[in-house]
């Protein structure tokens, strides 16, 4: 899988969700969100290497919690999962096997499911 390609594009869909990310973070922002990525799509393939959604349900809520330390809502995170979610789906079979690409989704809708509950809990 051309996982350059797909962080490219998550990261620019990301900063069209969110402009206020440029305004915020600049470039050095775009830089850590591609790094970002990069972690996401590594906890994906251990996950599933390993048969343990827990590693990448564990990694988000770690994840989670470092952003909220620095004013950084859930709501980031989550736009960021939905969206390479989205991305997923476009990559050609050719470059990510239908079985891979059905567990990657499955372990990122779990942990939106889990980001979603962080997040009603911050709007209680």
């Amino acid at each position: 899988m051309n996982t350059n390609k797909l962080i490219d594009q998550v990261t620019i869909r990301i900063y069209e969700r969110d402009p206020s990310l440029m305004d915020r973070y600049g470039e050095k922002g775009i830089l850590k969100c591609k790094a970002d990525n990069q972690h996401h799509l590594d906890h994906l393939h251990t996950a599933t290497e390993m048969k343990d959604s827990a590693i990448f349900t564990d990694y988000t809520k770690w994840l989670n919690g470092i952003l909220q330390k620095f004013n950084m809502g859930t709501q980031t995170l989550l736009d960021n999962y939905e969206i390479l979610e989205e991305e997923l789906r476009r990559v050609p079979e050719a470059e990510l096997s239908p079985e891979r690409r059905e567990t990657y989704r499955a372990l990122l809708l779990e942990s939106i499911q889990l980001l979603e509950a962080e997040r009603a809990k911050e709007e209680a």
